[in-house]
């Protein structure tokens, strides 16, 4: 599968459509039943609190799904991202309110590749905080 970009019309610096993404605790009690991921510190704040977190916290894999999206809403499929990577550098702290936290995601292109593919760097932030580090995506393009 490839995107529905074509390659000779991105330029190295291509800003991809930034996007912001709400999470509460509700989204997180959803995640955690479709991913089977039930640890205690992304629904449960006394827990969170007795291990040294803030408060609860969005899951890893879930906060590196979000920042993804901005790249494949932008490709076009899903299927176009042939790699993904990212490091976890602070998590997405998510209070007890009708607000909750929000992952703020931008990206641009940062090379372009052999056999028409890119290199997408990704910024995700919460609460003014990088939450992701490298985070990078290669994207098989038009």
């Amino acid at each position: 599968m490839t995107a529905k970009i074509a390659f000779d019309e991105v330029e190295v610096g291509t800003e991809l459509p930034a996007q912001s993404f709400p999470v509460t605790r509700a989204t997180l009690v959803r995640y955690a039943g479709a991913s089977g991921d039930f640890n205690p510190i992304h629904w449960n704040e006394r827990f969170a609190k007795e291990v040294g977190l803030p408060d609860v916290i969005a899951h890893g894999m879930f906060t590196m799904a979000e920042a993804v999206r901005v790249v494949t809403d932008w490709a076009g499929d899903p299927g176009a991202v042939v790699e993904y990577g990212v490091r976890f550098t602070k998590p997405v702290v998510v209070p007890d309110d009708d607000e909750g936290a929000v992952i703020e995601v931008s990206a641009k292109v940062a090379a372009k590749l052999d056999d028409n593919r890119v290199r997408v760097d990704l910024l995700a932030t919460a609460a003014g905080q990088k939450v992701l580090g490298m985070s990078r995506a290669v994207v098989a393009l038009a």
